[in-house]
């Protein structure tokens, strides 16, 4: 009896089609999800034919269309609002605070804000808008 001897030959490349295809959907999916992934406040800002401001300091005050204030995207009440802008100024007296206020605030309660900004201390206040 003859024995036929069966030769294994052993595959030395790795096959990487499958882990490219499951990569490019994983790309995909990432690039779709990421502008959803956005944080911040809802705000509707007015538009205005100007150019616009660079915000090139960490501390903005947002006014969403509830009225409800936040300090850099953290809820806070207009009394406690102002004695956070004191603190802030006393350790950087040259700041300038951002005010964003949603177009369907009344303007009452806009400059009942801005009152409390300079109340605080704080001289350079600028408007963020949208250009139209």
């Amino acid at each position: 009896m003859e024995l036929r001897r069966r030769t294994v030959r052993t595959l030395s490349e790795i096959n990487i089609t499958n882990l490219v295809d499951v990569m490019t959907v994983l790309l995909v999916i990432f690039m779709l999800a990421a502008p959803l992934m956005k944080h911040g406040i809802d705000v509707d800002l007015p538009q205005v034919s100007s150019k616009g401001i660079e915000l090139r300091d960490e501390f903005v005050v947002t006014v969403d269309k509830e009225e409800k204030i936040y300090l850099n995207e953290q809820l806070i009440s207009l009394e406690l609002l102002e004695r956070r802008l004191r603190e802030i100024y006393a350790a950087r007296p040259d700041i300038t605070i951002f005010l964003k206020a949603d177009k369907r605030v009344p303007y009452g309660s806009v400059v009942r804000i801005m009152g409390r900004v300079r109340r605080a201390g704080i001289e350079k206040l600028g408007m963020v808008t949208e250009p139209e």
